[in-house]
């Protein structure tokens, strides 16, 4: 699958109104935005990537369509399926080792957090595209999530990525892991990464310093530098439009899209 187009996004609960009960989440109407600017490239398929503490074991979970988001953890009876199916010929993801729900699997798949919000989001703006989803540990080394992300772009047909992530959870003393001094220039990394697409720096996050700052987003971004960074030579490079970028409850939030730009 060639790469086309990627957003990254974060995944806080409260980025859904039905769990933010009605409050404005300024990175909600940046995050739709960059979900328009994937269909705009007219993908045959989406993947969703985040972090997903079940993947611990394995590495990574693919999650199929039928996957289901579930906010009732977040005080709201409400669901959200990963999206519909692809149809027939279109590209997959399934039938790998480490596909969830699959094989005859009477549950449906549940989505970890990350996933969900990214299944809201493309509810949200009313794309029937084909979904699939990717589950990352928290814990995986880049050299990993480089395979991984180079893996997912390596077959026919045009794919877009929704990588969901968010920055440290440490900003502030109000945060939900306290004030970290480290907080803020890590995040400040981060973002100047995805504003100038440093592959590099992003795959030269530290895993520990990473958990440390309860950053839920260094091996999912990893995983976009593997996809981004196996293009062929002689391909389009690729810019950034960085729409989104605060910590808001004292956690760094990243709404960025990427696109391919001039011949490099």
């Amino acid at each position: 699958m060639a790469l086309v187009v990627a957003a990254v996004c974060p995944h806080p609960p409260l980025l859904v109104p039905r769990v933010g009960a009605g409050e404005l989440v300024a990175a909600r109407e940046p995050a739709l935005a960059a979900v328009r600017r994937l269909r705009a490239a007219n993908p045959d398929v989406v993947v969703v990537v985040g972090d997903d503490p079940d993947a611990l074991a394995a590495g990574f979970h693919t999650y199929p369509p039928a996957a289901v988001g579930d906010f009732r953890g977040f005080g709201v009876d409400y669901q959200v399926p990963l999206g519909p199916a692809p149809l027939a010929g279109m590209p997959v993801l399934g039938g790998v080792p480490d596909a969830v729900g699959e094989g005859g699997a009477t549950d449906v798949p549940r989505l970890p957090l990350s996933l969900a919000v990214g299944a809201w989001l493309l509810a949200e703006t009313g794309w029937d595209v084909a979904r699939w989803g990717l589950g990352v540990s928290p814990k995986a080394e880049a050299a990993q999530a480089v395979a991984r992300g180079a893996d997912l772009v390596a077959g026919p047909g045009r794919v877009a990525l929704l990588v969901m992530g968010d920055g440290s959870a440490r900003r502030t003393p109000k945060a939900p892991g306290a004030l970290d001094e480290r907080a803020e220039p890590y995040d400040a990394v981060v973002e100047r990464a995805l504003a100038t697409v440093d592959l590099d720096a992003l795959l030269a996050l530290d895993p520990g310093l990473s958990a440390d700052l309860l950053v839920a987003g260094r091996a999912s971004w990893q995983v976009l530098a593997g996809a981004v960074g196996a293009r062929p030579s002689g391909t389009p490079t690729w810019g950034a439009d960085v729409l989104y970028a605060d910590a808001p409850f004292g956690v760094g939030y990243f709404v960025c899209v990427w696109e391919p730009g001039g011949v490099g």
